[in-house]
């Protein structure tokens, strides 16, 4: 019998009672692990050589890659490595390609626990089949069981054409689950590489999409396609790259300059998202005091309502520490949506911006703000309305292209609304746009007003010209303009004033405006059990 005592898993000797040590045993790998060990590592190291390297050079990071870059670091934990296509057509099932072109699992992401898919180019193209569609499918389910955001990263060649339909089917499985779980946890895209066909549908179902610039492109149909069918030459650039889709079409939501700046700013936005429609967002402690004065609103009380300014500078002074994370900033730049945080807490911001447009509202805006409105509602976040608004933008291509179709989607989403909402008007509140953002009457908790503030059917200026048009057709030419002068600030003290508004009770309280973050920051605190998180309706959020 032997005086050595070899332990089972490490393989180590430990000494019997009174006996003499001897040297350790050389310790043999069982053929199981071996092969385990073999089929694993050959699992995890993606397509062949030759096209990791192609994507290498297009500058873009391997699938794995990306996970590391968004996860913390060793969190990372895999599900259906092994898993392949059950396709026996074209030779597909030959070359038992493990993982099926996509990577699936839950990370932690600064510390939150997340649910993660990367389409991997290198096999296959990233191409969907059944298995790579039923590998996201049931991570979908799991993220929405667990609780915990979807985040995808896209980069693939579409539906696989050697599966048929089944790949189509696939994609059926996906969007899906895209509306079932839209508004019960976050659903993040990011686009990596080319997203064409039915392929795009999922990330236009989700909250957030991320593109980077030059190497991302979405399209229903391709340029090829597009001059077969129209004649049109277009580049994919042009047709569906970041800046198309940001600034034209409104798909997207961020744009990055690169891979490690996207992931940078995914992980930003999570820092202000709860993890489900069961919980808050995530509060922050800040040295920024609660009564900072905002000495810049005093100045706006002096200037002309015609007059231009970034809205952003507002809400930079009112946030804590200056923080202010903006979604969409190329798409309908009259009107600015982001999240910020007063006092800790995070607040969605929805503010009309009169350096575009004047700050009016048009078709685009009011789909980009109440679109934003629905997903806060969602997922118990307050809002923050900032009010500088003359009116709906005129015109043929306005009133053709539905503007009153698609104004009324801001009018429903506010209304619908049962957040804490606040709302401050800066500077001018006319007509129509008035009741639109989110006035007293269309549900709004708080509404306060700085002093110089006009809140009416419309302005002054316009308003004299209907009401005193014989009184200034009869005036002398030369004495006009000072009889216009007289009139529109006869009519703004008595219809246009703050304080003719606050004694119908339609404004709670005219403000200093030095004194308007801490009083945005009472009011929250004020809101803040107005509605427990989860009692929500489940609306979802369904792209606008």
């Amino acid at each position: 019998m032997s005086d050595l005592i070899e332990d089972p898993i490490s393989g180590s000797e430990s000494q019997g009672k009174g006996k003499k040590a001897h040297p350790k045993k050389v310790r043999i790998v069982p053929e199981s692990l071996k092969r385990f060990r073999g089929v694993h590592d050959q699992a995890a190291a993606g397509g062949p050589p030759e096209k990791i390297a192609a994507q290498k050079a297009k500058g873009k990071l391997g699938a794995r890659e990306r996970i590391a870059y968004l996860v913390d670091e060793g969190s990372f934990q895999e599900l259906g490595l092994l898993m392949e296509s059950r396709c026996t057509d074209f030779g597909v099932k030959d070359k038992h390609i493990k993982g099926d072109g996509v990577i699936t699992g839950f990370g932690t992401i600064n510390g939150r626990l997340a649910a993660i898919f990367s389409e991997d180019f290198t096999q296959l193209g990233g191409s969907l089949g059944r298995t790579h569609a039923d590998k996201i499918a049931k991570l979908m389910d799991m993220a929405a069981d667990a609780r915990v955001p979807v985040i995808g990263i896209l980069d693939s060649g579409g539906a696989r054409i050697q599966e048929g339909v089944d790949s189509l089917d696939g994609y059926g499985e996906i969007f899906l689950r895209n509306t079932k779980y839209s508004g019960v946890v976050p659903q993040i895209s990011i686009i990596l590489g080319p997203c064409a066909g039915g392929a795009v549908y999922s990330p236009a179902l989700t909250d957030f999409v991320f593109m980077v610039k030059g190497i991302s492109h979405m399209f229903v149909t391709g340029p090829e396609v597009v001059k077969s069918a129209t004649g049109e030459e277009v580049d994919f650039e042009t047709l569906g790259g970041s800046m198309t889709h940001a600034s034209k079409s409104g798909v997207c939501h961020f744009v990055a300059n690169s891979e490690p700046d996207c992931f940078r700013q995914v992980k930003e936005l999570l820092n202000f998202l709860p993890q489900n429609r069961f919980e808050k967002a995530p509060a922050q402690e800040t040295k920024d005091p609660p009564d900072r004065k905002i000495t810049l609103l005093e100045k706006l009380c002096e200037i002309d309502p015609r007059k231009p300014y970034r809205v952003h500078h507002i809400i930079w002074w009112l946030s804590d520490d200056h923080k202010f994370l903006e979604v969409h900033h190329d798409f309908a730049k009259n009107i600015v949506v982001g999240f910020m945080r007063l006092g800790g807490q995070v607040v969605g911001v929805i503010a009309n911006n009169p350096a575009h447009m004047a700050g009016a509202l048009d078709i685009n805006s009011s789909d980009k703000a109440a679109r934003f409105i629905r997903f806060l509602n969602a997922f118990n976040i307050p809002i923050l309305t900032l009010v500088d608004v003359p009116g709906y933008w005129p015109g043929v291509a306005q009133e053709h292209g539905g503007i009153i179709r698609h104004g009324a989607k801001l009018l429903y989403a506010y209304s619908e609304a049962t957040v804490p909402k606040v709302t401050l008007v800066l500077r001018k509140a006319y007509g129509g746009a008035y009741i639109a953002m989110s006035s007293k009457l269309m549900g709004g908790d708080i509404n306060f007003s700085l002093p110089s503030a006009e809140i009416a059917v419309m302005g002054p200026r316009g308003a004299i010209e209907i009401l005193y048009s014989r009184q200034i057709k009869e005036a002398k030419e030369e004495d006009r303009d000072a009889l216009r002068a007289k009139l529109a600030k006869e009519y703004s003290d008595k219809f246009a004033s703050p304080y003719q508004t606050a004694s119908t009770g339609s404004i709670d309280e005219v403000i200093e405006p030095a004194q308007a973050r801490a009083q945005l920051i009472a009011a929250f605190r004020m809101l803040a059990g107005k509605r427990r998180s989860g009692e929500q309706n489940l609306t979802g959020n369904i792209p606008l």
